[in-house]
């Protein structure tokens, strides 16, 4: 059972609410994510994927762009 206090309108403190103290600021840079060539080729084999070197370079420009769009 939750305890209810019972105060006087004197005893509150009224603020006003500002959005701006609730927005935490994020630096575009720290979002960005990166993915490493070695990172995409232990993936594949790890799954058991045959790949090229053609393979690997198209799937990290792949994925970059689509971290960066997103």
């Amino acid at each position: 059972m939750n305890l209810l206090k019972v105060v006087e309108s004197s005893d509150v403190e009224v603020k006003p609410f500002i959005l701006k103290d609730f927005i935490v600021k994020q630096n575009s840079k720290n979002l960005l994510e990166t993915v490493s060539k070695k990172e995409l080729k232990s993936l594949a084999r790890e799954i058991g994927l045959e790949y090229s070197k053609e393979q690997i370079d198209f799937a990290k420009k792949i994925i970059t762009a689509y971290l960066a769009k997103r």
